[in-house]
């Protein structure tokens, strides 16, 4: 099966020919604690093995979805209950610096229900984010609709590029990131534009 992947997929061939869905489940789960591991890449590589008739499209669907959901929240509970010093004190290990999480909460504090869904398609925020959200004390019904959409879209857009996408994986990839930082920027945007409506419906209102 690998010898039929693009370069960039190879790598990750006899992880899922020896462990298959557990490998998805484990991979991506764990980046949602901020581990810097290739999750789209690997829904990607799944995609593909579902398209070859290696797995199963709806259980590889279904594994994803479960990670990045379970993975988040594992995030959540660390920075909800982990305490800001643990925080700070191991996030090195994972590369979740002090600088880049004083960043990320205070841009998750503005646009925290943005950055939950949309965050999921962002490098650093999809690490960084279940943890921000712990730490700003998000309400965790709410954290975990937010988190359980974004999540559900993420997975089914990278698992079904892998499963349609064929010998063109490598360039839809590279394109993606390409643009990836138009889509960091369009959160506030949407925001701003957002929060302006909601203003001037309450000052009709009150008028």
């Amino acid at each position: 099966m690998s010898s039929q992947l693009p370069a960039t997929l190879q790598s990750l061939a006899p992880t899922l020919d020896r462990y298959g869905y557990a490998a998805v489940i484990v991979l991506v789960g764990l980046e949602g604690v901020g581990i810097p591991l290739p999750g789209q890449i690997v829904l990607i590589t799944a995609g593909v093995y579902a398209g070859a008739g290696n797995l199963h499209l709806g259980l590889v669907l279904l594994a994803g979805l479960v990670a990045a959901v379970g993975g988040d929240n594992a995030g959540y509970a660390i920075g909800r209950y982990g305490g800001r010093e643990l925080v700070l004190r191991f996030g090195r290990y994972v590369f979740l610096t002090r600088d880049r999480l004083a960043k990320t909460e205070r841009f998750f504090e503005r646009r925290g229900r943005l950055v939950v869904p949309l965050g999921r398609f962002v490098d650093g925020l999809r690490q960084a984010s279940g943890i921000a959200a712990g730490l700003a004390r998000m309400g965790w019904r709410r954290y975990l609709t937010y988190n359980a959409l974004g999540s559900a879209v993420w997975v089914a857009v990278w698992v079904f590029v892998g499963y349609l996408a064929g010998d063109h994986i490598a360039t839809l990839y590279s394109g993606f990131h390409r643009y990836q930082a138009y889509l960091l920027g369009a959160i506030p945007v949407v925001a701003i534009a957002g929060l302006t409506g909601w203003a001037l419906k309450r000052r009709a209102a009150h008028a």
